[in-house]
């Protein structure tokens, strides 16, 4: 294992175990509003926290870009940790078992190592550029359907920006009748991993954040398959708009989607 990913899988992990005893009393946890319908915990900053802490033990000078603290740039800005050390707060709060840690590290630009942990199943996906993807230690790959009919999808609603919603439900009903099922777990990290070990068989969203997607990006990408925006171009973490697959779903998804979008999110 490369030794950044290795320094990735134990900050994971030790987030995962801060996650799982919060887990045991949430209705004592302080929760914050953040914007609309997007809270964050007290156990999303404790995870943080020491996720960075462990990050930066080991490699001080390296930038840091994570969801509840925000980006912090230090001597050596080549090196930047992507971080989300709870996605799927929301389904925490709840006691619904979909969330996960997402840790994903970018060399000049260029994603290069990816962890997203799930400390309900105890899941590890991990991957390194060239390397390949894993699920415990064991090497996966995404799905090998080919056309859509059949297929299961992964997705996530807009829940953050009603502005985006109807556009998305016209995405809805044009993959719906294309496909056996859509699913929607409120998760994108974990969709993603989800994507990359075939479970599901394609994955799109609008408006996700750099932190939920990166790490799932590159377990895609070395599992075998393509992830693009709706434009089909790489800029999905800067738009934050996003379809993924095997290259001949991806295919078909993102010509499925596309043609229903208005203009200013074709690209």
């Amino acid at each position: 294992m490369h030794p950044m990913l290795n320094i990735a899988v134990r900050a994971a992990r030790r987030a995962g175990e801060i996650i799982s005893r919060a887990a045991e009393h949430v209705d004592g946890l302080v929760v914050t509003s953040k914007s609309h319908n997007d809270f964050v915990s007290e156990v999303d900053r404790r995870a943080e926290l020491e996720i960075i802490q462990i990050i930066h033990k080991a490699y001080p000078d390296h930038a840091i870009l994570a969801e509840e603290s925000g980006a912090q740039h230090n001597s050596s800005d080549i090196h930047q940790w992507i971080i989300d050390p709870l996605d799927g707060t929301t389904n925490f709060l709840h006691g619904f078992p979909q969330y996960a840690v997402s840790i994903a590290l970018m060399v000049k630009g260029q994603l290069e190592q990816a962890v997203i942990y799930d400390p309900n199943s105890q899941d590890l996906y991990t991957a390194s550029r060239g390397a390949g993807a894993q699920l415990n230690n064991r090497r996966i790959r995404v799905s090998r359907r080919s056309e859509l009919p059949g297929t299961l999808i992964g997705t996530g609603f807009p829940f953050r920006q009603p502005e985006l919603l109807e556009p998305y439900l016209d995405t809805f009903r044009a993959v719906a009748p294309k496909v056996a099922d859509i699913r929607r777990a409120g998760s994108a990290a974990l969709d993603l991993a989800y994507v990359a070990a075939g479970r599901l068989d394609g994955f799109w969203e609008f408006g996700l954040e750099p932190w939920d997607m990166a790490a799932g990006v590159l377990l895609i990408q070395e599992a075998g398959g393509v992830v693009t925006d709706f434009a089909g171009d790489q800029n999905f973490l800067t738009s934050g708009n996003i379809v993924g697959g095997n290259l001949k779903l991806h295919s078909a998804l993102l010509n499925t989607i596309r043609p229903v979008l208005p203009k200013e999110l074709q690209r």
